[in-house]
């Protein structure tokens, strides 16, 4: 029961981050839209999202109870070390999806659609900032649990070059992943263009902040290259994400805009595997060099069993629902 409890915690992750990752990539889009487009973004933005954005926090939400009830040991490492990203990104959350059903719904449409639209825009960039930030904490070695005083203990723990540049990749991504899942939403060739071009844009600043990711990983001595490269598994995993990105824009000049979704979260999927592979079971590295293992660091059997048959139990219930709420609301409209 240990590795499907294990299972479930790196699928909600997943999940989060592809489909999460996008709603959040969807305000991102809006955020670098100007003016004059806003509206046809927000419509066709609305038309993907809208019904089932909600929806996608259910991912965050199981990763947090398996690692509080699972995992207690990790689960209180990040909320203390990294309470200040956490408390950030949760704001960020509650903002941009009360900001969306305001703009949205709002009875009356005065000035505070002002106010709601740059709320929803800048949370939209804000929440997978500070995601990729603790992300990048947790891997990077930064986490001191033995400091004597408050910013080495709170916040130079993510408040450092590579969990920024992390962030910044992770914001990149996000808005990669929206503009491909958005060229799919409209049948406009107008809109699809402008979606492309935003693809475009996202694939050269992920490019970009790829880079910084190296560049500070080097800075900081943390050994990303040795993860990505010097194992089976993580070279095979970089190679099908560039062989699926290449894959992705030839199909896409070929107008073939429903199958990159799945190219794009395959890319994206092969990136989170090269990068975790290497030093899994960890989760948590620290500063003194230790690493927090999901093995060494599980909960008592008991407890374990029963959260892993309410997870089996849940996904059977639930999952083939929230698929079909998917499906008929992504559905187009005759």
């Amino acid at each position: 029961m240990d590795y499907v409890v294990i299972a479930f915690l790196c699928l909600g992750i997943l999940l989060y981050f592809l489909l999460g990752g996008a709603d959040f990539g969807a305000g991102i889009i809006e955020l670098f839209t100007s003016s004059k487009n806003r509206s046809r973004t927000r419509k066709t933005m609305y038309q993907a999202i809208g019904p089932v954005w909600e929806a996608n926090h259910m991912w965050l939400i199981i990763a947090i109870v398996i690692l509080f009830v699972g995992f207690p040991h990790i689960y209180t490492t990040m909320s203390v070390y990294l309470h200040i990203p956490l408390l950030i990104m949760l704001i960020g959350i509650i903002a941009r999806g009360t900001a969306f059903v305001f703009r949205h719904y709002d009875a009356i449409k005065d000035d505070m659609q002002w106010l709601y639209n740059r709320i929803f825009r800048y949370s939209s960039f804000i929440t997978p900032l500070f995601l990729g930030i603790i992300a990048g904490s947790v891997i990077s070695g930064h986490i001191d649990t033995q400091a004597k005083d408050f910013a080495s203990a709170y916040i130079y723990s993510w408040l450092n070059w590579f969990s920024i540049a992390v962030g910044l990749f992770t914001v990149a991504l996000c808005g990669f992943l929206a503009a491909i899942y958005l060229i799919g939403e409209t049948d406009n060739l107008n809109d699809k263009q402008r979606f492309i071009k935003k693809a475009e844009y996202m694939n050269i600043a992920a490019v970009v902040f790829g880079a910084m990711v190296f560049i500070a990983a080097q800075v900081d001595g943390i050994p990303l290259p040795n993860w990505l490269f010097e194992n089976a598994v993580g070279l095979t995993a970089i190679i099908l994400a560039s062989l699926s990105l290449v894959l992705l824009w030839y199909l896409l000049v070929k107008g073939k805009t429903k199958i990159i979704r799945v190219l794009a979260g395959f890319q994206v999927t092969m990136i989170l595997v090269a990068i975790s592979y290497a030093h899994f079971p960890s989760f948590i590295r620290l500063k003194n060099g230790d690493a927090i293992s999901l093995y060494e660091t599980i909960g008592p059997e008991r407890t374990i069993f029963t959260l892993g048959m309410a997870l089996i139990l849940g996904s059977v219930l639930i999952l083939p629902f929230l698929g079909y709420l998917f499906y008929k609301f992504q559905k187009k409209e005759e």
